[in-house]
């Protein structure tokens, strides 16, 4: 007897259906997997066939061939494990046939019959819903995951016997409901706030400029200035995500397996911090079969590099395209696949190798020629791409022993919040959300100059010497700190402010 079953296949960020075909024939005891199936699949026939034994039910002992189709696309991973135990039950006549279809079947299966965790199980209950398919049998541990996605019936299965007893019409799974709606839920704690930041006021201004509009930072200063501190209190100042936000987010981390069990939403901005070791596939994405790398997994959150000379040029030199397109593109010989990466760069950096060059009070030990090759690691394109750069002096005594606290991060970001209300206001009806992604024609339309400001800008780019890049970069810069201050038009003073940020050459 011939049974199908609907199972799913990750293509990126992105499932397609997959029909795992199982035929059950007279003959010579023997087993068949087709399809382009990986080693994980070609294991998977060991796992049902034990946890059927030891779940009561019966592997049949004849000639069994398993299809999976579409046969050109790679099939990898134990997803398959569930739809191959129900397709083996349903074509020998265990379960009633009839109650598998319009079902969607995902799950890794434990030798005892357990149905484990999975990745990816957004993008899949996404694409059932997408398909029509009205039930969706999942592990049970990621039913609330599988439930943010509405207009499906999720079914929790804890173990293939229950999975058994419900398509034997004998006891029924109940759908899954969550008790409450996610976004409705108090955020987590962050881990920094900027009231616990001595000194430094003008870093915590042009962070909240970036946060306001979205734009790229560049810190430079000695070491243990605070730095690093400071960039980890930029996703405390961000504005909540949306919920269209939030399932983006969360969609590129269920399918790089980091989403944590009990957080079936990432509900704060990403903050990501690779170290400076990082490989190109690493940062970028890649790999034989393309996963997220950190700048996606960084998408609508802050992707903080510290150290930033110390990272492989090359490597490096990879943001460009993405910093300017919010997009990542990767092309292997199966396709092209695109992930998300419209992410907020902060990167951090020593004047000089020793770190203490320009500094006060301790003297700097290198010399002029190692100053310039450090410096010279960045290359030019890559800080143009950068909106704002800032000095982060050494914090003097009695600013680090005042026992005053500074303004909280919940109070900056109300400012945000309201900057950023101005924006998606005027940006209602395109693709943009928010200053930052603006490109030339927006800056024109939205960045209007009086003839004071053009004067500004006109002296600024000669001596500067700025590109057309920098000057569009500075409008839109001007265009955030105008909405900060709650105006409508750009005044002379938020282009001087704007100015003061690019680099000094």
């Amino acid at each position: 007897m011939l049974a199908k079953v609907t199972s799913c296949a990750l293509i990126g960020l992105e499932g397609i259906l997959v029909q795992v075909e199982v035929d059950v024939a007279h003959g010579m005891p023997s087993l068949t997997i087709v399809g382009l199936p990986d080693t994980a699949v070609k294991e998977s026939i060991e796992r049902v066939r034990t946890a059927l034994r030891n779940t009561g039910l019966r592997f049949p002992n004849t000639r069994l061939t398993i299809n999976l189709a579409p046969a050109d696309i790679r099939k990898e991973g134990p997803i398959y494990d569930l739809p191959i135990a129900v397709g083996i039950l349903a074509a020998s006549e265990q379960v009633w046939p009839q109650e598998v279809e319009g079902a969607l079947f995902i799950g890794e299966l434990s030798l005892d019959g357990s149905v484990r965790h999975i990745p990816g199980v957004l993008p899949i209950a996404a694409l059932a819903r997408q398909e029509g398919l009205q039930r969706l049998f999942v592990p049970a541990v990621d039913a609330p995951e599988a439930a943010l996605v509405e207009g499906l019936d999720v079914y929790p299965v804890e173990n293939l016997g229950q999975l058994a007893a419900h398509l034997q019409g004998l006891v029924r799974i109940p759908p899954y409901r969550p008790a409450e709606d996610p976004m409705s839920l108090p955020p987590p704690a962050y881990a920094a706030d900027f009231a616990d930041i001595r000194g430094q006021e003008h870093v915590k201004r042009a962070l909240e400029v970036a946060a306001a509009g979205g734009h790229n930072v560049l810190m430079v200063g000695p070491p243990g200035a605070g730095k690093t501190l400071l960039a980890r209190s930029v996703p405390s100042i961000m504005p909540t995500m949306t919920l269209e936000e939030a399932l983006e987010v969360t969609k590129i981390y269920s399918v790089a397996g980091l989403l944590p069990p009990d957080t079936p939403l990432v509900r704060h901005r990403p903050f990501r911090a690779p170290h400076h070791t990082i490989s190109y596939p690493g940062l970028v994405g890649g790999g034989h079969w393309p996963r997220p790398g950190e700048i996606s997994l960084a998408h609508r959150g802050v992707l903080f590099l510290d150290e930033l000379p110390e990272f492989n040029p090359h490597t490096l030199e990879a943001l460009r395209q993405p910093m300017e397109d919010g997009i990542v593109s990767i092309a292997r010989s199966t396709g092209t696949l695109v992930f998300p990466s419209r992410f907020m760069l902060i990167a951090a950096m020593n004047p000089c190798p020793c770190g203490y060059y320009g500094d006060p009070v301790k003297e700097c030990t290198c010399s002029p020629a190692a100053i310039a090759r450090y410096q010279k690691r960045i290359s030019g394109p890559l800080l143009d791409r950068i909106d704002i750069h800032v000095e982060v002096p050494r914090v003097d005594y009695a600013k680090l022993t005042d026992d005053r606290r500074g303004e909280p991060s919940a109070a900056v970001r109300e400012r945000v919040e309201r900057a950023r209300e101005m924006q998606r206001r005027r940006f209602a009806g395109t693709p943009l959300t928010c200053n930052a992604d603006m490109g030339p024609t927006d800056v024109r339309e939205y960045c209007r100059l009086d003839e004071s400001g053009r004067a500004l800008v006109r002296a600024a780019m000669q001596q500067l010497q700025m590109s057309a890049r920098a000057f569009h970069r500075i409008l839109k810069l001007a265009r955030t700190i105008a909405d900060l201050a709650g105006s409508e038009r750009i005044e002379t003073a938020h282009l001087a402010e704007a100015i003061q940020y690019r680099p000094r050459k």
